[in-house]
């Protein structure tokens, strides 16, 4: 595969000049394509908008060796369409993402724009480490969507070594990472890949007019050598493109970048509410103009078409966001610092949002559910209150978490686990909030109750 810069391959620019009039032509031509498919189809207009953006990213696919493409799934066809209809997923499609961070210092050739700057600027390439890692699920057979967080610290077997997951991407490009997840999940198929370069987000955010987050606290650190400066204030707010990079990047408290890739999870549950709605639509140039500049993938038009469609109709309580199953690595048995990923959870968590639910989940006693709660209210009587309604119930390993800086209207049941049953089971018990399966509450956790002013305002009272 040839060395891929923000310009494209080398041939790519030997015939981009000649090409370029003709691809603006096919971009013109597919955008009202995809406006006028959406008519037939009787879409609503955000996704109509988001579907010709789609459909005008055919020039993004990167041209993968056959050995390299034979590393992703093709058993067998994801897509129907007809005529009149757009294209739909058939069968449950395994996409990863990855979010990918380059300095200057990471590369030989250094942009002449970029050079005698004296510190390690970002670059716009694919080419480096992957920062962040995904994997998603469309399932049209369960009507989800998984989102499963794969920390770049992850200790596994990159080309038969053991090393960080992160580094599959530098070694190997898109082909070594998917191999690598696919090995360590025990086989689990990836059918295509997404790259966006780091700063494709921070301009995706800013065409999309910010994105409103509550920073659970303040983040503050400084990096000279890479003009790194994160300096965010606690609270809910809106966050243009550099503040939310900022927060997405921030890894410097107890937990590291295991407490970013919760935060990460919390950025896109909130992005994706605030994202599709009517407003999209004027803002359709600018974003396109990032996709363009900042995306690479080997998936087609019709299946961007068909993944977009899935996802503008996903009901948000059908979102599962999960972290791959682990714990940290001990500083006195590694020199570097590593998650390190607890196989067999693994294999039942593969088995109950990657595979077919063959494998029997155990019941567990309430006894031995760890319950975390993550007080909004304010009120020892609401918590006092909730503690001992657990108990009375057989849910004994309970501990009082740090309270949460904002208050919430309706309590959360988060599955901090992925275990989505035991979490039905608590909400059912408490007859308040709804049950969410990420992993945003405490990591020590099965489940963490965030509660809200839904209890102090008397629907615990019938307990």
């Amino acid at each position: 595969m040839q060395p891929r810069t923000s310009e494209g391959t080398p041939r790519d620019r030997r015939q981009g000049l000649s090409k370029l009039s003709r691809k603006q032509r096919r971009w013109t031509r597919l955008l009202g394509l995809g406006v006028s498919l959406a008519v037939v189809a009787g879409i609503s207009g955000v996704a109509g908008g988001l579907l010709a953006v789609s459909l005008s990213t055919a020039p993004l696919q990167q041209q993968l060796s056959a050995d390299e493409a034979e590393v992703f799934s093709h058993e067998t066809p994801m897509l129907s369409s007809g005529s009149l209809r757009l294209p739909r997923l058939t069968r449950p499609v395994n996409i990863l993402v990855l979010g990918i961070k380059v300095l200057t210092s990471d590369v030989r050739e250094v942009p002449p724009e970029l050079k005698g700057l004296g510190y390690h600027a970002l670059v716009d390439s694919f080419e480096g480490r992957s920062d962040s890692m995904l994997l998603l699920r469309f399932n049209p057979q369960t009507e989800q969507l998984v989102v499963l967080s794969l920390p770049r610290d992850t200790r596994t077997y990159v080309r038969g070594s053991l090393t960080k997951l992160n580094e599959a991407n530098i070694y190997g490009g898109p082909a070594l990472a998917a191999e690598s997840v696919s090995d360590m999940l025990g086989g689990v198929a990836i059918d295509r890949y997404v790259r966006i370069n780091v700063q494709g987000v921070e301009k995706l955010i800013d065409a999309l007019g910010g994105v409103t987050v509550n920073v659970p606290q303040d983040m503050r650190y400084q990096d000279d050598s890479q003009h790194l400066y994160i300096n965010l204030k606690a609270g809910e707010q809106v966050l243009d493109g550099n503040k939310a990079l900022q927060f997405l990047r921030f890894r410097y408290d107890a937990h590291g970048d295991i407490g970013r890739v919760q935060r990460q999870q919390t950025f896109m549950r909130a992005f994706t509410e605030q994202t599709l709605n009517p407003a999209t639509i004027a803002r359709l140039p600018k974003i396109l103009s990032v996709i363009q500049s900042n995306v690479d993938t080997n998936l087609t038009v019709e299946e961007l078409l068909a993944l977009v469609g899935y996802g503008a109709q996903i009901n948000r309580s059908n979102v599962k966001m999960l972290m791959l199953p682990g714990t940290f690595s001990n500083p006195r048995d590694f020199s570097l610092s590593y998650w390190l990923p607890n196989h067999s959870e693994i294999d039942g968590l593969v088995d109950q949002y990657f595979g077919y639910g063959t494998q029997r989940v155990a019941t567990r006693s309430p006894s031995r559910v760890r319950i975390a709660i993550q007080d909004s209210t304010g009120d020892p009587v609401a918590v006092e209150t909730l503690t001992q309604a657990l108990r009375d119930h057989g849910y004994a390993d309970l501990r009082i978490d740090r309270p949460l800086n904002q208050p919430l209207p309706m309590s959360r049941v988060v599955a901090q686990r992925g275990d989505g049953a035991t979490a039905e089971l608590v909400h059912r018990l408490l007859g308040i909030g709804e049950v969410r399966v990420e992993s945003t509450g405490v990591l020590n956790s099965d489940i963490t109750i965030q509660l809200g002013e839904d209890w102090v305002q008397g629907l615990g009272e019938s307990l």
